[in-house]
């Protein structure tokens, strides 16, 4: 077989891998959006339907990998061409870890349905999630553009998620302590919160690696964090 031959099989492949990821992505972006809307709105048909889509956006993942041994195992390709391969594995990578947090956002909204509605947080968590899916939808148009201007743009809004995430922890705070029955119910929307805020630090290091990408270093400076919270959660 040619050069010419080998070039145009990897280049297929990878067009192929890039289509699976771009298709990942968007399942991700759609986990995002209806896991906030059905929190607001209490829907929990809508939560059910982004929890049983976890499953597409795991099988995904599955597929990439898959995808991308073969293609370093029959391609062997090296330098720039193996870095595209090993990027592509740590944007899939990334992005199931944010399918999970949709998931988990879907799963609390099922317990929230039974409690007392705390006024305000649910709207606050639905624009900081729209705030995290416009970062993504950003992120992977830089991959396909190859842009890295555009990836640090996505990086620097990190410390916008961060704002808004400390604020309502604050917010939180004020509740549980004017009427200790919101307890409850706030401990589980900043678990949320807390979710949504690292599914803006998984973007934020998607655009980390797109810029790898395109110019091979990583960013030199570390990106400020403006989390002021010391609060620890766990996907579940």
């Amino acid at each position: 077989m040619s050069d010419q031959h080998i070039l145009s099989a990897y280049d297929r492949d990878l067009e192929s891998i890039q289509a699976l990821v771009m298709k990942m992505g968007g399942l991700v972006e759609a986990a995002i959006l209806d896991g906030a809307q059905s929190l607001e709105t209490r829907d929990v048909e809508l939560a059910e339907k982004v929890r049983a889509n976890d499953k597409a956006i795991d099988e995904l993942e599955l597929r990439i990998n898959e995808e991308a041994a073969r293609c370093i195992a029959l391609r062997a390709p090296v330098s720039k061409d193996l870095r595209t391969v090993l990027t592509t594995l740590k944007l899939a990578g990334s992005l199931e870890r944010i399918g999970d947090y949709a998931k988990n956002m879907a799963k609390r909204t099922n317990v929230l349905v039974e409690m007392r509605e705390i006024p305000g947080p649910d709207a606050s968590l639905r624009r900081m999630a729209r705030e995290v899916e416009g970062m993504l939808r950003d992120v992977l148009d830089a991959y396909i553009q190859r842009d890295a201007k555009l990836a640090e743009q996505v990086r620097e809004h990190d410390h916008d998620v961060d704002q808004m995430y400390n604020a309502m922890f604050r917010e939180f705070l004020t509740f549980m302590m004017e009427d200790p029955r919101n307890i409850t119910a706030c401990m589980h929307l900043h678990f949320i919160a807390k979710n949504i805020e690292r599914m803006g630090d998984l973007v934020t290091n998607m655009a980390e690696q797109v810029i790898y990408l395109v110019t091979g270093e990583l960013p030199e400076d570390s990106r400020p964090k403006a989390d002021s919270t010391s609060y620890i959660s766990k996907v579940d």
